[in-house]
């Protein structure tokens, strides 16, 4: 008996995940294949350079779109489903239309616990729309986003992939009002002004930056740094010998000599396991 399965997304996916033109303009076309010969000229391989590719097309549509996951299989010799299996799996590829700025909110455990999770409720209110859409002006695009690494300074608002510190709901509110009005305040750190999503795109995708480079250093990200000096702390020197064969030889040995050792029997000072109760069963709750 032969059975038929149906492959392909779930019924209640909204079509293709890449949507959008599928060519583009002669015009366009020439421009971005300049940009492009660049980026690929920097590896020994074409296709290493799929991902700054990605970015420079983005950088055209605002978001993916078919017409540029033809252009970067065309100039890598790949095919186009190489490209969309790469291209939907790193989130900072975005798949719908994406405003002039898009607003992270992190919500991971710290700045969740910090107040996060405060923030993106405030600015979707504030903003009359939800994660992931765009207002209709096409000025912010309000996201949730995955821990950046700027743990430090939590809770932390992301605009363009650029650090806006110890955000709180009202400041948040002010910073999406000031993109909204086209005053778009310095980020905390980074290089200033705040470019916008198309042009940060760009420079993702290797191509020059006209900014100078960003400010100094926060005074948070270097409290381990004055610790571990007012301790006497310090790094081994990079020319400091490694650890000595014999070291490593009795550490191998050691290894190797419980490798196959039995599992040690459970600790004498792990509690017994309570004794079982038994139940009268004339016993009832009332009686209890």
């Amino acid at each position: 008996m032969s059975v038929f399965l149906e492959l392909g997304q779930r019924p209640e996916e909204p079509g293709p995940p890449i949507n959008g033109p599928v060519s583009y303009p002669d015009d366009v076309t020439a421009r971005l294949s300049a940009d492009a010969a660049k980026i690929v000229a920097r590896y020994p391989q074409s296709r290493s350079a799929l991902l700054p590719l990605l970015h420079l097309v983005q950088s055209e549509d605002g978001c993916l779109t078919p017409a540029g996951i033809t252009f970067c299989a065309k100039h890598l010799g790949l095919t186009e489903a190489e490209v969309t299996a790469v291209a939907t799996f790193y989130s900072m590829y975005r798949r719908t239309p994406t405003g002039d700025y898009l607003v992270g909110v992190c919500t991971n455990t710290l700045c969740a616990v910090m107040g996060g999770d405060a923030i993106l409720d405030a600015l979707q209110d504030h903003l009359g729309i939800h994660a992931g859409e765009t207002t209709e002006d096409g000025r912010v695009t309000l996201d949730h986003v995955e821990c950046n690494a700027a743990c430090d300074y939590a809770p932390v608002v992301m605009v363009n992939w650029e650090f806006y510190d110890n955000q709180t709901p009202s400041s948040a509110r002010d910073l999406v009002d000031g993109l909204r009005a086209g005053t778009p305040p310095d980020p905390t750190r980074g290089a200033a002004p705040l470019c916008t999503f198309r042009e940060t795109a760009r420079t993702l995708a290797g191509l020059p930056d006209p900014r100078p480079n960003g400010g100094a250093t926060g005074d948070a990200t270097l409290a381990g740094l004055r610790v571990a000096r007012e301790r006497g702390m310090s790094a081994p020197e990079p020319d400091a010998p490694a650890a000595s064969e014999e070291t490593l030889s009795d550490r191998e040995a050691a290894a190797e000599a419980t490798r196959n050792a039995a599992a040690p029997a459970p600790s004498a000072t792990v509690p017994p396991e309570p004794d079982t109760i038994e139940t009268n069963p004339n016993t009832t709750d009332s009686d209890a």
